[in-house]
């Protein structure tokens, strides 16, 4: 799952993508309102995460924005401020929820997942695929031959095939999704871990490949059994 984070104190954002990461999340990062509201219309976030005091605008004004211009992404609010009224004003802005500074990472961590579980109407912890199943907590891949605990980026790139199976991903898609709009990784990225996953796909002994489509992308879809 992909987040921004916009918090103008360096060593907090620092801290929070490092954990963020480790939990196997993409995350872009920015320290002003100006651009946090540039890259949150960009839609292609599961989650905001928004420091209200930020310089050129701040949360509750990139919220409300947001809000006037039709997008939906979950917003947590941070702010080292805890008045009563100061985080009605945030909810009604239309954030959906509030984390008071300081706070646990753990406690951080919990109201991301159900944050972002909020985009959609409900989202299991297992996704399922012809006997192959990914398990969104504990990161592993498990097939009829074992299971792999898969790493941030394989794990992400998993999640995307097999929450739209049979659907064609392209190599942008995955690039934009996981990588990032700044991120100076080469698009041959991609198919390096697309092999990385494919190998551990026949070592699970899963009924599963991962198609290149030529021109278009790579999607998820069935073996052919033999007649």
């Amino acid at each position: 799952m992909r987040l921004l984070l916009a918090d103008d104190e360096r060593e907090l954002s620092r801290a929070l993508e490092a954990v963020l990461k480790h939990n196997n999340y993409s995350v872009d990062v920015v320290s002003n309102g100006a651009d946090a509201m540039d890259y949150a219309l960009s839609e292609n976030y599961d989650g905001l995460i928004l420091d209200i005091m930020m310089p050129k605008k701040n949360g509750l004004e990139v919220v409300r924005e947001l809000r006037e211009r039709g997008i939906p992404t979950p917003v947590l609010l941070l702010t080292a401020r805890a008045e009563i009224d100061q985080r009605i004003e945030g909810l009604d802005a239309g954030a959906d929820d509030y984390l008071t500074k300081p706070f646990a990472m753990g406690e951080l961590l919990a109201r991301v997942r159900a944050l972002t579980r909020r985009r959609e109407a409900y989202t299991p912890e297992l996704l399922s695929f012809e006997g192959m199943t990914l398990n969104l907590s504990t990161f592993e891949l498990q097939g009829p031959g074992g299971s792999f605990r898969l790493g941030n980026k394989e794990f992400q790139m998993m999640e995307m095939l097999m929450s739209h199976p049979g659907s064609v991903i392209s190599a942008d898609q995955f690039m934009e999704r996981i990588w990032g709009y700044d991120s100076e990784a080469e698009i041959n990225i991609v198919w390096t871990y697309l092999s990385y996953l494919r190998k551990k796909i026949t070592a699970l002994e899963a009924p599963v490949q991962i198609r290149a489509i030529r021109g278009a992308g790579y999607r998820l879809e069935a073996t052919k059994k033999n007649a």
